[in-house]
């Protein structure tokens, strides 16, 4: 790549700063071609459409990559010479010969007519009547644009989540505590009001990364239908003293207007990190501006709900977790078979795929998360596109691709739970991580 011309390094760099900008990632394939670099210029084609499976220039440069035949365009009418060398007259119309055959897996349209019916079903196991079209714990949210405050200027923005707990797949145990202990009691005001239980809730998910633990607060959101406001550490700290604390307060403030609402913490242990260890004063501030927003004032919190999601649980600040704040906690673990079933169907829709058995590919990718799981079928689509273009003929991606990516992709799961497994074993003070102790025991990681 360092002898490259400036002008296709500088593609590059546009086209990693805007992947989806077909027009430019076509160009930089053209130049590409012209250098001699084949390869190169059929991955560009090809994800360029990914971005636009219809595009039709896309399809041309990949076939003239790989050294296709190019289909022909309308025969115009030929000028032949005349023998005093005046104008041309047109020529008669060569016979017509018969048509060369279209190349193998090109002519999409004509490749898909073909092959429906002799190549075998896309899955080995056919979907079970009733299931829905699988999302899984990675699947990309469902985003609505939110309405902002209809009260006043904010900065922060809300949205209605359309997806529910059915969305998620697999992790029914996952669900069944999150009904039990959290969404139960919050959707019968009858049972509510009977108890004495306040509109208002606080459930810390941890767990490694990558298992889903923003997508299930976003299904939370959607069963009880509220609001759905996500807060990062970027969106809170600002350089500025006093900055921090005003941004944390408006944030439940907008809550607050638009309840019911679900205020999202993500990555709890940079917003709530142990003020005992924070050198920033600007940082403890922030974390006492929290205490402060999650107490409330008055039974201001009435209808706010806050999740909140972390993978080193025991980084977080214990005040946050005592009793009316974040007092319940939800271990959210790698995706169960049936849920990475679903995470790979989900991966798997829209590429060319034959005869995958997704029960034995779920059996053979046990502790992955549903990252390591997308990133598996991009590593299977990866190796069938450059066979295909080093061979000159498109092939499916079939199960023994999966399976050899399966091999080569490491759970990322497992530095967490090397991690976890000495903190369930001698800082389990309280029972706070009891459920994961039980996990590690049943799986015999201790």
């Amino acid at each position: 790549m360092s002898n490259e011309s400036p002008l296709i390094m500088s593609l590059r760099t546009a086209v990693d700063a805007a992947p989806g900008d077909v027009p430019l990632r076509l160009h930089l394939a053209e130049l590409l071609l012209g250098e001699g670099q084949s390869e190169a210029a059929v991955a560009q084609a090809a994800v360029a459409l990914q971005h636009a499976p219809g595009d039709v220039a896309a399809r041309g440069l990949m076939m003239r990559a790989m050294g296709m035949p190019q289909p022909k365009a309308e025969d115009e009418p030929q000028l032949a010479p005349r023998s005093d060398g005046g104008s041309a007259a047109p020529a008669p119309a060569p016979a017509p010969a018969p048509a060369p055959a279209p190349a193998p897996g090109f002519d999409w349209k004509a490749a898909e007519n073909e092959i429906k019916d002799a190549v075998p079903p896309r899955f080995v196991t056919p979907r079970q009547p009733g299931a829905r079209q699988p999302g899984g714990p990675l699947e990309a949210p469902l985003a609505v644009d939110g309405g902002g405050d209809p009260g006043g200027a904010s900065a922060w923005d809300t949205e209605a989540p359309a997806l529910r707990l059915d969305d998620v797949g697999g992790m029914y145990e996952v669900k069944d505590r999150l009904e039990a202990a959290f969404l139960a009691p919050m959707r019968n005001p009858e049972l509510r009001k009977l108890y004495g239980k306040s509109l208002r809730g606080g459930l810390l998910l941890y767990g490694p990364p990558g298992c889903g633990k923003t997508f299930i607060a976003r299904a939370v959101a959607g069963e009880l239908g509220a609001r759905f406001l996500s807060v990062s550490v970027n969106d809170v700290l600002d350089m500025w003293i006093g900055n921090s604390e005003r941004n944390m307060h408006e944030v439940f403030e907008t809550a607050r207007r638009q309840a019911p609402c679900v205020v999202f913490l993500d990555e709890l242990d940079a917003l709530g990190a142990k003020r005992s260890r924070t050198a920033s004063s600007g940082m403890r501030n922030t974390v006492n501006q929290l205490l402060t927003e999650l107490d409330g004032v008055d039974g201001a919190n009435e209808g706010v709900f806050v999740l909140a999601a972390t993978n080193v649980p025991w980084d977080v600040d214990i005040a946050l977790r005592r009793p009316g704040r974040l007092d319940r906690t939800l271990l959210v673990l790698p995706p169960d078979a049936a849920a990475r079933e679903a995470i790979l169907r989900y991966h798997l829709r829209e590429r060319p795929i034959e005869s995958v058995d997704l029960g034995k590919l779920a059996r053979a990718t046990e502790d992955f998360s549903g990252a390591d799981l997308a990133h598996l079928c991009e590593s299977a689509s990866e190796t069938a596109l450059l066979d295909s273009a080093r061979t000159g003929t498109v092939r499916m991606i079939n199960m023994k691709d999966l399976l050899a990516a399966a091999k080569t992709v490491r759970p990322s799961t497992e530095p967490w739970f090397a991690t976890a497994r000495n903190v369930a074993m001698f800082a389990n003070d309280g029972g706070s991580y009891d459920d994961l102790l039980a996990h590690l025991k049943k799986k015999r990681r201790l």
